[in-house]
């Protein structure tokens, strides 16, 4: 018999819960291994504590396209250390009980394809996650994967850039899980002093395709852009580079706690 899905994940559900509360959800990205897996065990607890609202956990892979150099550089002394998408995935079953905050994991399609689908995605299940970001991921292979995923319990978050036509960006929005990834820059990650105002008008044209939640990424650096994103109308901020660059420049010791005190001056700035 097959199995029912829910008819809301757990994604859609926390992104209700933070509107009832009239803010909108922080979710930093953490690189997976960075500089060892221990440490990121330990950041994503101090995080979960800190009350962010989803994680973004980076699979650290060799050529990651959609990324600038921070996370570029984070990726590499991931690998450097050892770390493997199966390594990734037993830190996260580790942390079952423990961690409440929902996770969705960013790979790119190698390590996907490379696993298998179904297989990446009952493995990703089994150890917690709620999701799954795969930004180098066409459009047509992405409604391949978005069943499998459901199957799983997984929502697949699709991602739309600035130069999205707006007839995909209408198919890309109804065709993602969960939440709706708005790039807010055209190029790669990293930090900027100042988001494009076109963002706002994207954010809006997005709710106009779909019910789905917005989450706004690529660029967000501290309080100031996360407020500017939430006058936009958006759902929720993502902030990567900036957190990874501090875990980077901390010691071993100091950087878990570091990350979280981060992420609560952005909390800060989510109401």
């Amino acid at each position: 018999m097959e199995k029912e899905l829910p008819p809301h994940s757990r994604l859609f559900k926390r992104f209700e819960q933070i509107k009832n509360l009239n803010r909108i959800a922080l979710m930093p990205f953490v690189m997976a291994g960075d500089p060892d897996l221990e440490i990121s065990s330990e950041v994503l607890l101090k995080l979960d504590q800190a009350g962010v609202d989803v994680i973004e956990l980076g699979i650290p892979y060799s050529d990651p396209l959609a990324d600038g150099p921070v996370i570029q550089q984070a990726a590499s002394r991931a690998l450097k250390s050892g770390t493997t998408p199966s390594k990734v995935f037993d830190m996260l079953s580790s942390l079952k009980g423990k961690l409440n905050t929902p996770i969705v994991l960013f790979t790119y399609s190698n390590p996907l394809l490379n696993r298998g689908m179904d297989c990446f995605c009952d493995d990703a299940a089994k150890a917690g996650a709620s999701g799954l970001v795969v930004p180098d991921l066409p459009l047509e292979e992405a409604e391949i994967l978005s069943p499998i995923a459901a199957a799983h319990g997984l929502d697949l978050v699709l991602l739309v850039a600035p130069t999205t036509p707006s007839a995909r960006m209408q198919r890309i929005a109804e065709s993602s899980k969960g939440f709706t990834y708005l790039v807010s820059v055209t190029g790669v990650t990293g930090e900027r002093s100042a988001l494009e105002e076109r963002v706002g008008t994207l954010v809006k044209e997005l709710k106009e395709c779909s019910s789905l939640p917005v989450a706004v990424g690529f660029g967000i650096s501290g309080a100031e852009q996360v407020r500017q994103v939430r006058t936009w109308g958006a759902d929720g901020a993502i902030v990567g580079s900036a957190l990874v660059k501090r875990i980077a420049n901390s010691s071993a010791e100091l950087a878990p706690q570091q990350a979280a005190d981060f992420c609560k001056e952005l909390l800060s700035a989510t109401c």
